[in-house]
């Protein structure tokens, strides 16, 4: 009986030093990260991002850290929120540059992965840091941005899509003190006349199936493929600009409307004050050629995925499919991102495991960052990093079980400068969103399950006081933990109910 039980002792301990002697996972890793894609246009103009779905995992409640390039991609890269990055706005006023960077010492997906993997960044850079990641000579990962696609197209004697006639002036605050005007993209639509072979998102997945084709086959592959698709200027080449017509879908019922209770600091940022000069019928003609540029981004992620399965790689990998953030193309009367409504801040998150893994979810309604996509590679892969994040690793969920958190958060700085700023809580059903601009501060309060289009604040509706509190000890909290540069007043829902007691009171809505 006494060597039974040592012989089982020792088959167990045996078992348990196999578990932890496994070789860490390293399959092909694939990330497909559209820019400005609403998750809500996924569907019939879409087939090949539907096919990737069909295969994967579709997490429907999925949020950008910040509704904003280069802020986004920052805690997408190091799973940590933007008050820990110390990206939070696109760098371009020199006054602020520095808070447009990721700070140095911080652990990376490339520096993290590019060790083993056999690592390429193809498309859109506005993963911003110190260092100049793309430039520094230590990194090992095989870099090709616009500026390729600048000289590339410059040697075929074209020119790149957009001009002058894409972008008029806005108002934006600089360091919370001063206006200055800056040059942005409109709703503008027009033809890409040197075609589709030319256009940058055609280079993109050229350059992406060259990197597939042309990797170290001795390595698994870490492929980080960044369109600029659907994001402006909608220059457009065809057959994509002519490619659907206003007949061809059904406009949103929150497009060209301003709703009571919407924040009226919006008209401070180019939101507003571009979003607002469009009427419901001009937004309709708008949509339809931003849908064609939506088809044009999934015919370019369907010839990346082809090239995946001609080279054997589709089934091994994880791929995810995603966007930086959304598009608000007139919902609330509002245009591009740089809000908290769920046309901006929600996005596209699709995750494929490789086959043979075990998955318990299709589709998953959990609350989920883009903070989460690195420490949840990491959890799978067995990447070791003492870095604290503030994501978590959706791994658990994958397997069929609970998740344990409760809330995410999100925030905005200011567009190319720290100008008006923005501070989110989700948590369950309810988004609270504070809207400052300079000493001003408007609060509002969604239901976003039952009331998904955001035209109910319910701030102003007294049975949801207690929620709102809630909600606004929890924001303030996670602002002081991160070290935000900014805090909340201890009597923000009283003073702002004081200052907008008239907010409820119906107004024109804009046709």
């Amino acid at each position: 009986m006494h060597m039974r039980k040592t012989f089982i002792l020792l088959l167990s301990l045996l078992v348990q030093i196999n578990i932890y002697a496994q070789p860490r996972k390293t399959p092909p890793v694939i990330i497909i990260m559209a820019d400005q894609l609403r998750a809500d246009v996924l569907g019939p103009f879409t087939p090949n991002i539907n096919a990737l779905q069909k295969d994967g995992i579709l997490f429907s409640r999925a949020y950008c850290a910040a509704p904003l390039c280069a802020p986004s991609r920052a805690s997408f890269f190091t799973g940590n929120y933007p008050n820990r990055t110390g990206s939070m706005i696109n760098p371009w006023a020199k006054e602020d540059e520095v808070f447009g960077n990721t700070r140095s010492g911080l652990p990376n997906l490339y520096q993290l992965m590019e060790g083993t993997w056999d690592s390429y960044h193809v498309g859109k850079q506005h993963f911003f840091t110190e260092n100049k990641i793309d430039k520094d000579p230590a990194s090992r990962t095989k870099w090709i941005t616009q500026e390729d696609y600048s000289n590339w197209i410059k040697d075929q004697k074209r020119t790149k899509p957009g001009g002058k006639q894409f972008k008029d002036n806005a108002p934006e605050l600089v360091s919370g003190m001063h206006t200055q005007l800056r040059s942005y993209s409109t709703p503008e639509v027009g033809v890409y006349k040197d075609g589709a072979d030319f256009f940058l998102d055609r280079y993109i997945a050229n350059e992406s199936i060259k990197a597939i084709r042309n990797r170290d086959k001795n390595k698994p592959l870490l492929l980080n493929t960044m369109f600029l698709a659907p994001h402006p200027p909608f220059s457009i080449p065809e057959p994509y600009f002519s490619m659907f017509g206003p007949k061809d879908f059904v406009l949103s019922d929150n497009v060209g409307q301003w709703y009571p209770g919407q924040s009226p600091l919006q008209m401070y940022n180019i939101t507003g004050f571009i979003g607002s000069r469009y009427n419901r019928e001009q937004w309709r003609e708008i949509w339809a050629k931003y849908l064609g540029l939506v088809k044009l981004l999934d015919d370019e992620v369907g010839r990346v995925i082809a090239a995946l399965k001609e080279e054997g790689l589709y089934d091994q990998a994880i791929i995810l499919f995603t966007a930086d953030h959304g598009e608000m193309l007139g919902s609330h009367s509002l245009w591009q991102k740089m809000c908290m409504y769920e046309e901006s801040a929600r996005v596209p998150f699709i995750l494929k495991m490789p086959v043979g893994e075990s998955v318990s979810v299709k589709e998953s309604s959990a609350l989920i960052s883009l903070v989460d996509f690195l420490p949840t590679l990491l959890d799978y892969t067995g990447v070791k990093t003492t870095a604290a994040m503030d994501g978590s690793s959706l791994v658990p969920i994958i397997k069929g079980r609970p998740q344990q958190r409760e809330s995410i958060f999100l925030q905005y700085d200011g567009n190319g400068s720290l100008g008006s700023s923005q501070r989110c809580v989700i948590k369950g059903n309810f988004k609270f969103v504070v809207d400052m601009f300079k000493d001003e501060s408007y609060l509002e309060l969604y239901d976003v399950l039952k009331d998904p289009k955001e035209t109910d604040n319910l701030l102003f509706n007294p049975s949801f006081a207690g929620v709102a509190d809630d909600m606004i000890r929890e924001l303030s909290n996670y602002m002081k933990q991160t070290g935000d540069r900014l805090s909340l007043a201890a009597d923000l829902r009283t003073r702002f109910l004081k200052n907008y007691k008239n907010g409820i009171q119906k107004s024109d809505k804009l046709q």
